[in-house]
């Protein structure tokens, strides 16, 4: 097991703080952007950081722990955003519809996030996956348990299974991304624009909430 795995992810987000390894951060985010893909190599995070290659390995073990530490600190700042949503003196259907649009933008202001996903759960190791889970998919699936029963507590919404809310939303979220390339092949589509990005948030407003809402669907 690599050394970075060895930390957890809130270690993690502390390494991030200082200020070279938050360079290097800040360059494999930009990078990731700028090739619409996470197949960097160490040269290249060095050169764009102006940072020693060696100095990956120092702050996050190899590759892979800064990917890791990348997306964590991704994570951390919506799971920020969850909990202060959460909190908000508002209906849960406005809550619901805020965070329709705040997820599909995060998705959106780090397009590289659902590929980092899918790589550290599926591709890397274990340890990684496991550290995914618990400072992304747990955080989530708990934020979607909280607001679901919020609204059927207010008679806002019917009663909806989270881990079956969240399989919809966030795979409805990931796959205008991810799956983005092969609609470009099969039909010609083009890249996610910002104007893209609003019409899904429309559209996933109505398909969810015609879905959940009292009223909505007949109910």
């Amino acid at each position: 097991m690599g050394p970075q795995l060895q930390n957890s992810a809130s270690e993690k987000l502390a390494v991030g703080r200082n200020a070279t390894a938050e360079k290097l951060l800040v360059a494999a985010s930009d990078l990731m952007i700028a090739r619409s893909s996470i197949e960097i190599s160490l040269s290249d995070i060095a050169q764009k950081s102006g940072a020693n290659a060696a100095l990956v390995k120092y702050h996050f073990g190899n590759k892979d722990g800064l990917l890791l530490a990348l997306l964590a600190r991704d994570a951390a700042t919506e799971v920020t955003n969850l909990e202060f949503l959460l909190a908000q003196p508002i209906a849960p259907t406005a809550k619901l519809k805020l965070h329709i649009n705040g997820i599909i933008r995060a998705y959106y202001r780090f397009p590289y996030m659902n590929r980092l996903i899918h790589y550290l759960l599926h591709e890397s190791s274990p340890e990684a996956a496991d550290e995914v889970s618990k400072f992304f998919v747990a955080p989530l699936l708990d934020f979607h348990r909280r607001l679901l029963d919020e609204g059927v507590a207010k008679g806002e919404f019917r009663a909806v299974d989270p881990v079956l809310f969240y399989t919809s939303l966030i795979g409805a979220c990931d796959h205008l991304f991810f799956g983005r390339h092969a609609m470009s092949r099969a039909i010609g589509v083009g890249p996610v624009t910002d104007d893209v990005c609003r019409q899904y948030i429309a559209h996933m407003e109505a398909l969810i909430c015609g879905g959940i809402l009292k009223g909505a669907n007949g109910e």
